[in-house]
Order: C-alpha cells, then structure tokens, then sequence
C-alpha cells in the first residue's frame, strides 16, 4: 500500500500535529506501507526515515508566524503523481489540502480527512467571530468532500456531526508508555526545572506559549497556593508577554525540549496544568499522565475522555480561575495523594497504545480502498 499525506504543518516545527504525523509515519513504515508527505517548506526537510516529503512554499501566517502557508504547485502534483498512492490522507485539509484533494479526485483514489484544528474556536478567541460562518461552511463542505472523516475526540465527533459532517469516525491519541515512564526521572533535571528549588510543589506545562492557550491563567496558582513554582517547557508568539506578565514569580521558561530531556522533564515534576481555551485533543496531557503526574486541564477537546475526575486529575471549565487553582490545592495539599493520583494516571496511560490506534487508521485505508475498488468495477460492469 501506498499512502500520500498532506498536511499543513511539518517539521522543524514542533507541535501536537507534526508529533501525530510523525508518530503515524512511523507505524505505516514499521508495518511496510510506503507514505509520502506533502508539508509546507519550514526547512530542509527532504525525507522522514526514508519516506519522500515533498514540500510547498508558502507565506507566514499572522496569526501564527512559525508556519507557512501556500497552494501546491506543478511541480507537487507531479510528485504525487509519479509515486502512485492508492489513497489519500489529508491532515486537515486547507492551503495544501484542498487543492490536493482535488488532485486526488481526479486520480479516482480514495480521500480520508482528519480533525486537527479547530478553526470555529479559533476565530472566536481572536475575536473574529464575524467569520466563524464561513470557516464553518469550510469545514463542512471540506470534510465532507472525503470519502470519510476522523475525529480526535469524543467532544469533536459531536461537534463535527452537529456542524453538518457525514460519516465521522473515531481516531483517539495513544500515548508511548516506554518515552514517558516515570523511570525517566531526575534530581538534575528537577533541580534545573525549580531553579534550585527541588523540595517546593513543581508545577509543568509543556506545549506552545500562545494566547489561546491561556498559559497566564496559572499566576493564580502561584499567587494563592504555597510553595508552587512553574516550568513552562515550549516556546511561541506569546513568550515575550508571559515572561512580563511573570516577572518576580517563580516561573521558569525552558523553551523547546525533545527527546530524552523531555521525558525527564516530564517525570521530574508533581503535577501537569494545562488551562488551554480550545484543543482537538490534548496529546501532551496524556504524555503527563504517562510519565505518572496528576493533571489539572481545561475541561476542552480530548481531555474529558482521559482524566477521571479525583482518581487521575481534575479539569475545569475553560477560564475558570477558581476551578483551576481548587484543582491543584486538591492534588498538592496530600502528597501521599499526589503520588496516588501519579501511579492511577500512569496505569490509564499504559492502556492507550499509539499501535492500536495508529492500526484503525490502516484499517480505514484498507477499507477505502477496496470500496473504492468495488465502485470502479461495478461501473466498469454496468459499461
């Protein structure tokens, strides 16, 4: 099998997508189908592990200056074209997506989209609201041009269905139990998280520092529970800002970590916050709960289907301040409890394998396929 991908994002860039791509890349190689990626042009991305990536240049985008948008070009198609995918998988089709889809179409292979980014959500947080019909109708017709369409989410599911999206199927977050382990701790790392201070409530988010994420919410904890400091691990438009709206709290800025300092990082923590106003699913909260930390998140996208309230975390409902700081009082006032919660988390974690998960996709694939298969040749029967 085949398989071309599209995508908006890609590597250099680190985010929650380019992670699930990665991750899906890695299994169709491991189970010896043969991907493509189209991906915009951040750097001098050629191949993944011996997979082609074909990529698109493009502009930056105001709203968000670390990625690149632009249509495919002649040179893409051809591309595409001379590697002969039996189907196609669009990660959330828009700039490279939807021309591509076209392509495709007129290739007569099959089209799956999947949910990544919620635009209706977006657009009101910016205060853009005046928009949000359009980008709705945008998603609907999209989505629906697909021969099927995947959801990351319970929540999203229903959201995607109530918006007019026929045929939408389910494709969850898994987590990799072996990276995020608590066996990853370490004192040097706790030490540099806390500045030296590894004996107070240490606090982690990790993810992009941005206004939608609403990473400045978490100065009512540091400012009403004792003893709590912060580690921010990413990086964003919004850092210049939070590091002001910070200034003289105990709030550590670590920018961008990969790989096994990640994991460190992780382990090496008490309890993950996480008060984002808007998410498809939420992968670094299971990444958290793996590395055997309580969460504390915004009640949005993914979250409400893995935190169970008081046995692994708490959630809240997005904005709210109370709800936030009552959560990590709950979680920190016990540490016996703390470390409970931990292990009760870990164990969740454990069960939410990416294999499985990332086998459900290829099932689609193979399902498409041969249904598109049979069409071509009752048309050819009919003739």
């Amino acid at each position: 099998m085949r398989v071309a991908i599209f995508t908006e994002t890609f590597l250099p860039k680190t985010d929650g997508i380019v992670r699930v791509v990665c991750l899906l890349l890695d299994h169709l190689l491991k189970r010896g189908i043969e991907p493509l990626v189209v991906a915009p042009r951040l750097g001098n991305v050629s191949d993944y592990k011996g997979a082609p990536v074909v990529t698109v240049p493009g502009v930056t985008l105001p709203l968000y200056p670390e990625l690149k948008v632009g249509p495919p070009t002649p040179f893409t198609f051809r591309e595409v074209i001379q590697f002969k995918p039996d189907i196609a998988h669009f990660i959330h089709p828009v700039m490279i997506g939807i021309p591509s889809m076209m392509m495709a179409k007129q290739m007569g292979i099959p089209t799956l989209t999947s949910f990544h980014l919620d635009f209706a959500r977006l657009v009101e947080h910016y205060k853009l609201g005046f928009i949000r019909g359009i980008t709705d109708t945008m998603t609907r017709l999209v989505f629906n041009w697909a021969d099927y369409s995947l959801a990351p989410s319970k929540a999203i599911q229903r959201d995607m269905l109530a918006l007019g999206i026929r045929d939408v199927g389910l494709w969850g977050r898994g987590v990799d139990a072996d990276k995020f382990n608590p066996r990853f701790y370490s004192a040097a790392m706790r030490a540099r998280l806390s500045q030296g201070n590894p004996d107070d409530v240490l606090l982690l988010y990790v993810g992009r520092l941005s206004n939608e994420k609403q990473v400045s919410h978490l100065r009512a904890i540091l400012e009403r529970v004792p003893n709590t400091r912060l580690a921010l691990v990413g990086d964003g438009p919004a850092r210049a800002e939070l590091e002001a709206h910070f200034a003289g709290l105990p709030v550590n800025f670590l920018g961008y970590l990969q790989g096994e300092e990640l994991s460190q990082a992780y382990a090496s923590a008490d309890v993950f916050v996480f008060p984002s106003a808007m998410e498809t699913f939420g992968l670094v909260v299971v990444e958290a709960m793996a590395a055997g930390l309580p969460v504390v998140a915004s009640r949005v996208g993914g979250i409400p289907d893995v935190v169970r309230e008081g046995e692994t975390g708490y959630t809240f409902e997005s904005g709210d301040l109370d709800g936030l700081v009552a959560g990590v009082t709950q979680i920190v006032s016990d540490r016996a409890r703390m470390k409970a919660m931990g292990q009760a988390a870990r164990a969740f974690a454990e069960t939410q394998s990416w294999d499985a998960m990332m086998d459900e996709v290829i099932a689609h694939y193979e399902r498409l396929i041969r249904a598109k298969k049979q069409t071509a040749n009752r048309m050819r029967e009919s003739a």
